[in-house]
C-alpha cells in the first residue's frame, strides 16, 4: 500500500490530520490541510507519484513551481540522450 504525502508545516504541536475513505473512494481534506495548502471549494488537486512510491497532493491550480524541492536532484547530470533511452526502455519494457 502506498501512502499519501501532503505538504504540512514542519511544526507538529497537534495530532496529524487524518481522513477516512468513503465507500465511493472519496475523502474530505481536513480543514487545517485545506487552509495550509490554500485550497478552496472547487479547486482541483493532482496526485503526483514520487520515486519512493509515496504520493504528493499538489493544488492543480498552482504552477509547477509548487513542486520545487519535492523531487530530489539526481546524483549526477543526465544527458538528453540518456533520458530518451530511459523513456524508450520504459515504453518497450526493456
Amino acid at each position: 500500500m502506498s501512502s499519501l504525502l501532503v505538504s504540512l508545516p514542519t511544526e507538529r504541536t497537534a495530532p496529524m490530520p487524518t481522513a477516512t475513505i468513503t465507500s465511493k473512494g472519496q475523502i474530505t481534506i481536513p480543514q487545517k490541510v485545506r487552509l495550509d495548502m490554500g485550497l478552496t471549494p472547487g479547486d482541483r488537486v493532482d496526485f503526483v507519484r514520487m520515486d519512493d512510491g509515496h504520493y504528493a497532493v499538489v493544488p492543480a491550480s498552482h504552477s509547477i513551481r509548487a513542486l520545487k524541492g519535492i523531487v530530489p536532484r539526481p546524483d549526477k547530470p543526465v544527458s538528453l540522450e540518456d533520458m530518451q533511452a530511459a523513456i524508450l526502455g520504459e515504453a518497450t519494457g526493456e
